[in-house]
């Protein structure tokens, strides 16, 4: 039996998302597979690639032979030159940068459209509060020295 590693696609109208599969070369492209190794999405940007390095080289060790635009995914993720040995690629398989945490930018628009009410209140609360025990001692001195100096006039 001819086993291939190739692109099962999925997703929707011009919207393609691949599964990349070992199959029977004799199945239909969108057909029954032995096992899914990875995924490849190409419309995303920088395209997303996943590939279980591991079940790759198994496969490849026994036979499996990839399609071409498999052969370029795995020499994208340096699959195919660790099978080959060959050395690995120049240039590392861009990854997207980190979605922004959505509830903590809400929150800092939601305050930010309130004015910022909720982060000085409490600053402002606790500040009084030390400016009068700063002053309390001070304001107690101030009384003294008056009261002696009243006392004598």
């Amino acid at each position: 039996m001819a086993v291939k590693i190739r692109l099962l696609r999925m997703g929707k109208i011009r919207n393609p998302q691949y599964r990349i599969v070992v199959a029977d070369s004799r199945t239909k492209r969108d057909g029954r597979a032995i096992e899914f190794v990875g995924l490849y999405h190409p419309k995303e940007e920088p395209s997303r690639i996943e590939v279980n390095s591991d079940r790759v080289q198994h496969w490849l060790s026994v036979g499996a032979q990839p399609s071409e635009a498999v052969r370029a995914i795995l020499s994208k993720t340096g699959d195919w030159q660790k099978f080959k040995g060959l050395p690995a690629p120049a240039e590392p398989l861009k990854v997207a940068a980190a979605a922004p945490d959505r509830r903590a930018t809400y929150e800092a628009e939601a305050q930010a459209a309130a004015g910022l009410a909720a982060a000085p209140k409490a600053k402002k609360t606790a500040e009084p509060k030390k400016k009068a025990e700063a002053e309390a001692p001070a304001a107690q001195a101030e009384e003294q020295s008056g009261a002696g100096a009243g006392a004598e006039a």
